[in-house]
């Protein structure tokens, strides 16, 4: 079956452009020694995992589902993290976690000798206190952060049985983002690398965005670990397995016109589909639209199909008239999309497709009202 035989609205991601994703991941962690795990919270759709293990078994998981997706489907090491464990939770974390990192002083005095006599590693979660991020909804170092220890807190000794630190701080930025928290990190809590086995250096690191300098990343990690020789070095990428591996295509069902501005109403929406593109906010790229400054271009919004108001985005500019049937391509929606995802107003939800190294198509995930329904009650 070819892309021309599917109907709209579906998520397809290329196997050929994931596979070159994860051999450029693969090399960074050949050349600069770091263990590179995969982040679900980025992108969890499992039956592209058989894709993945051929570069990587390794994961870091949020929650007891994307632990137990973890030990399921990739089958190596699953690196645990929540804000706050539960008594009903913990032993189950335990039970499939390798490591696992507590974000407060508090956790660690309630849970950590459980999980150090399971023989899970453990770790903290600190704050280097450094804000490189321009977007607060996604910022961990603003002013009363609820995530990690300060250096003050944790004071000038680590509680015994620790044997790494986490930080996160980074969000789809670069690799001199990283130097600058670098920096940080080994100001505040350098004094206790001696005590550690391992640090974690969160995710965030958009390696395969095609102006990221790898080997200014590469060469970062290998001096460290040069001055740290006793610490392995994790990084968990989300975005940057999946980057513009995907897409989310869809069709125009009506044009409707108002006080200048025309909207197309697409069979798919913002807020349902591609929640990112209203909390981030950000404008998606459309593969068929034009540039302003084409001769002849019109304006179009482009509108979602729920009830919500603000549930669209644009202006975009195209070379002729969009009429109903009309194809919207929008681009690199494969990572913190169909995570995301909401079956608001019980709107359709797109199918989900994967597309083979030789141009061939599969349904991974068709949707029905049995989904929905299933998920309210």
């Amino acid at each position: 079956m070819t892309t021309a035989e599917l109907s709209t609205p579906y998520f397809i991601v290329y196997e050929d452009r994931l596979r070159r994703n994860l051999a450029l991941i693969d090399d960074v962690a050949r050349k600069s020694g770091a263990h590179i795990i995969m982040a679900f919270k980025a992108n969890a759709l499992w039956k592209s995992f058989g894709i993945i293990r051929d570069y990587c078994r390794d994961c870091t998981a949020s929650s007891l589902n994307e632990m137990r997706l973890g030990n399921e489907f990739l089958g190596g090491e699953v690196h645990v993290y929540s804000p706050a464990y539960t008594e009903s939770n913990i032993d189950e974390y335990i039970s499939g976690a390798s490591h696992i990192t507590f974000n407060s002083l508090n956790q660690w005095n309630r849970f950590g000798s459980k999980a150090i006599a399971a023989g899970v590693s453990c770790g903290l979660r600190v704050n280097p206190m450094c804000s490189v991020i321009e977007t607060d909804l996604y910022n961990p170092a603003l002013p009363g952060s609820r995530f990690g220890i300060s250096a003050e807190e944790l004071g000038e000794n680590l509680p015994a049985g620790i044997e790494g630190l986490h930080f996160h701080a980074l969000c789809e930025s670069t690799s001199y983002d990283l130097e600058k928290v670098l920096i940080a990190f080994e100001e505040k809590f350098g004094h206790l690398f001696q005590f550690l086995k391992w640090v974690n250096m969160g995710g965030g690191h958009l390696m395969t965005r095609t102006d990221y300098n790898t080997e200014h990343l590469i060469g970062l990690i290998q001096d460290f670990r040069s001055r740290h020789p006793n610490l392995q070095v994790i990084l968990e990428p989300g975005s940057a397995f999946t980057w513009q591996t995907g897409d989310l295509v869809s069709s125009v069902v009506d044009v409707v016109h108002d006080r200048g501005i025309s909207t197309a109403i697409l069979d798919v929406s913002f807020a349902c589909h591609m929640p990112d593109t209203i909390e981030m906010p950000y404008l998606p790229v459309v593969e068929e639209s034009v540039d302003e400054s084409t001769t002849g271009a019109l304006s179009y919004r482009l509108g979602g199909n729920s009830c919500l108001s603000g549930d669209f985005k644009g202006n975009y500019h195209f070379a002729r008239e969009l009429k109903p049937g009309d194809r919207i391509t929008l681009k690199d929606m494969n990572h913190y999309t169909t995570v995301k995802t909401t079956m608001f107003n019980g709107v359709a939800h797109p199918d989900i497709v994967l597309q083979h190294s030789n141009g061939e198509t599969e349904y991974l995930r068709r949707f029905d009202y049995n989904d929905y329904k299933n998920r309210m009650s």
